[in-house]
């Protein structure tokens, strides 16, 4: 069993800038204490930006890498070697290839990516051959096309959701006015079956789950089927969102707290130089939010909603672009120093495996 969290006692020793709920009190400051209870361990290293990584059952992960379309094995044995590379991606400005996910049916072990094509975003599924060590990527097949691809906001996480519908970050690629659009599927969530088709009970009967976004990040669940968003704001306020079926975000008209009858308000912002968040996982009941520009993660505790998001490791890693459940207490971060925004080490980018903070 994973240990709790504790926020109250983690606060203490950093400095707060994300903000929840209007007329949530900061709590008070207790004194120092270590963020973590283990140095970092470096899994994978010399990575090309990379983008996502999922855990393989048998152990160790695939990555994806965004400028060549590569997605990498790392094995168990912490060697690190080339699946494949996704064909059809064409790379440029923040496009290229992106979120990765894993579905086992039963008879095909497929491996989902989402990724910039020549003239759109698109998801699209390979079969994952092979024995772990020598996995292989098979014949491409396309789940959802046409998401509007631009060079910045182009979203790109995808996740299998509790219900088992796999539900796609899409960015407004440009298209702000069309944000809020019902019938456009850029600046979405969207959620359709394992082959792509919209799935059952969405809200409008079509393969869009929410609307008013303007660039999506990262998806994850709570043990409740609670759905949470992490979004990028333009100049004012980045966003975690609790998502609802056929909830409207409110993006271009609103951004932050609005508290507009038209839109849902998010649950937590945070000015974009403080976290410009990416992927996030859900590890009991706490949210944990990559920050890009910020070069931290965020941690916001969903059972206590009147505790603040708290930062840890601020600074340490540079910019973090995925973050993931690891074996054990400890959860896998993903650097991206090397995608042309950040100032990459020698050993840069990295995959390391980081231990919960004691509770």
């Amino acid at each position: 069993m994973r240990r709790r969290v504790a926020p109250a006692i983690v606060l203490g020793a950093l400095v707060l800038a994300g903000c929840s709920a209007p007329g949530i009190p900061r709590p008070p400051a207790v004194g120092p204490i270590d963020t973590a209870n283990a140095e970092p361990v470096t899994l994978a290293s010399g990575l090309a930006a990379p983008w996502s990584v999922v855990r393989l059952d048998a152990g160790g992960a695939l990555i994806s890498q965004r400028d060549g379309g590569e997605v990498l094995e790392l094995t168990a044995s912490g060697d690190l070697r080339e699946a494949g590379v996704v064909p059809g991606v064409v790379s440029g400005g923040e496009s290229g290839l992106h979120g990765l996910a894993l579905l086992d049916d039963g008879e095909t072990r497929w491996l989902y990516a989402y990724h910039g094509a020549a003239d759109d975003n698109r998801v699209v599924r390979m079969p994952l051959a092979g024995e772990p060590g020598s996995l292989t990527l098979g014949e491409v097949e396309v789940v959802v096309s046409g998401i509007p691809r631009a060079s910045t906001h182009d979203g790109g996480r995808i996740a299998f959701g509790p219900d088992g519908m796999l539900y796609i970050a899409t960015g407004d690629a440009g298209q702000r006015e069309r944000a809020r659009d019902r019938d456009h599927l850029g600046g979405k969530i969207l959620r359709v079956t394992p082959e792509g088709e919209p799935a059952r009970g969405n809200p409008f009967g079509t393969a869009v789950y929410s609307l008013g976004h303007r660039n999506v990040q990262g998806l994850a669940w709570t043990d409740d089927g609670t759905l949470w968003a992490s979004e990028f704001g333009q100049d004012t306020w980045d966003e975690l969102n609790r998502i609802d079926a056929g909830g409207d975000y409110g993006w271009p008209d609103h951004e932050g707290f609005a508290r507009a009858a038209d839109a849902i308000d998010p649950v937590a912002v945070w000015a974009p130089g403080e976290a410009s968040p990416s992927g996030i996982a859900v590890i009991d009941d706490v949210v944990y939010v990559a920050g890009l520009r910020g070069g931290r993660l965020w941690l916001y505790d969903t059972a206590t909603p009147s505790i603040e998001p708290w930062p840890v490791y601020t600074g340490e890693f540079g910019r973090l672009r995925d973050v993931i459940a690891g074996p054990g207490d400890t959860f896998w971060v993903l650097t991206n120093n090397t995608d042309g925004r950040g100032s990459p080490g020698r050993d840069d980018d990295r995959l390391l495996q980081l231990t919960l903070p004691e509770g």
